[in-house]
């Protein structure tokens, strides 16, 4: 971090503060955000909930962190980063204190709603921290602000044993006070982003007007990489969410393990966000996401398929054999999966700010926004699927699916970008197309 500053970026130790206190600050919230993934398996039980039901539960705050991205983007460039990510992590630090007092799974619902603004923080940090770099390293500092995501392991981890030790209200008061705290070091040592420096300084004023700022998304290569981060940050945050209850479930683990398990998933997914943010400096996002793809895509395959006894007609009679991914190879193949998931979600942001430099937050909060929403849409579809086929590989079935027609997808129109520009040009586009 400290050579990408004193080599690249003229802000220098503003830069590297802002950097270091936004990405802290994310892993915090996102592990408030994550919260769910273990107490909400304790609430499952005390309140007698379906499959269907645990999973509105586990997704509701990430639907709220999802819906306010883009608008959150939208303050942040127009008041600031600093003020719109203070602000945002008190709101959520009281919603999560108030989930401690919470006895019905209506109010608790109501909780998660406000828990939510944590996963908001995300367009924030994208919009604040873009501003302090140049260009050609946005990649390589979004990608380290992204490590963030690593709060959901630390959720993983720590949070069983608080659980089991004092219980899970006692989580949401000790993650809502750590919030709370961060909150209030973030402002003590960070300070405005350039531009907004700027029109203090010289008196300007917000010159567009508010519906200017969503002009950009009539841009069908914005819903592009929104599908593109529905799958490699919304899978990712459903698989998170569900995997805990997933080795429970097929491999009977306990809950402490299953986190520590969980843990371990999250970690390599979050800190290689980083080194995908520098793969697509040097490489091209393109490439980057062409490999995540392909490789997410025969990773579901092998998940996806079904534990149980088959019997085919040889040729002198009935062959019965098993087929199963066992514990071991569930948890290998799921770590490439999360490991690829991470480098797609740094390549997804390196388009951004290289096609949207004065639209980061609408554009940003937009694609954070959509796949935001696929962490919470998943794991609800993920409990439906178990109640409707009663297949516990159903969930990797569509995730299978979904990485398929984004492969497709993105495939098809780099080709028919091909087609319409000469080679020349199409080798000076920026790299990140």
């Amino acid at each position: 971090m400290t050579e990408l500053t004193k080599s690249e970026n003229p802000l220098g130790r503003s830069a590297t503060r802002a950097l270091s206190m936004s990405t802290i600050a994310f892993t915090v919230c996102f592990a408030v955000w994550t919260i769910f993934s273990i107490i909400g398996i304790r609430i499952k039980e005390e309140l007698v909930l379906t499959e269907t039901q645990f999973g509105l539960l586990v997704g509701m705050p990430i639907l709220t962190g999802s819906l306010v991205r883009m608008l959150l983007g939208i303050w942040t460039d127009r008041l600031g980063g600093r003020l719109v990510y203070t602000g945002t992590m008190l709101a959520a630090a009281l919603a999560t204190c108030l989930l401690a007092f919470a006895t019905t799974y209506l109010q608790m619902l109501i909780a998660a709603l406000g828990i939510g603004l944590a996963g908001g923080s995300f367009a924030v940090g994208v919009a604040y921290v873009s501003r302090f770099y140049p260009p050609s390293r946005q990649g390589t500092a979004l990608g380290i602000f992204g490590v963030g995501n690593v709060g959901a392991a630390i959720t993983k981890f720590i949070a069983p044993f608080v659980l089991i030790a004092w219980g899970w209200q006692s989580v949401a008061l000790v993650w809502a006070a750590a919030l709370a705290l961060m909150a209030v070091a973030f402002w003590l040592t960070t300070e405005d982003d350039p531009v907004i420096r700027h029109r203090r300084e010289t008196g300007a004023g917000q010159t567009r007007s508010f519906l200017a700022e969503f002009r950009p998304l009539k841009d069908v290569r914005v819903w592009r990489f929104s599908l593109y981060y529905f799958f490699a940050f919304g899978a990712f945050v459903a698989l998170a969410l569900w995997l805990p209850r997933y080795l429970i479930g097929v491999y009977e683990f306990d809950l402490a393990t299953a986190g520590m398990v969980g843990a371990a998933y999250s970690i390599p997914a979050s800190i290689f966000r980083a080194y995908g943010g520098i793969l697509s400096d040097r490489i091209g996002a393109r490439t980057v996401l062409y490999w995540t793809f392909a490789v997410a895509t025969i990773c579901c395959a092998i998940l996806s398929v079904p534990s149980g006894d088959y019997t085919m007609r040889g040729i002198e009679g009935p062959i019965a054999f098993h087929i199963s991914v066992g514990p071991m190879a569930f948890i290998a193949v799921s770590f490439i999966l999360g490991f690829f998931m991470s480098l797609g979600k740094a390549a997804v942001y390196k388009h951004i700010p290289a096609y949207y430099p004065e639209n980061i937050g609408a554009v940003g909060g937009l694609v954070g926004m959509i796949g935001g929403l696929g962490g919470f849409v998943l794991p609800i579809i993920f409990g439906a699927l178990n109640d409707l086929t009663g297949i516990w590989s159903s969930c990797f079935m569509l995730l299978f699916v979904l990485t398929a027609a984004c492969l497709g997808w993105m495939h098809i129109a780099i080709r028919r970008m091909e087609r319409k520009t000469h080679e020349p040009a199409l080798a000076a586009a920026p790299a990140a197309e």
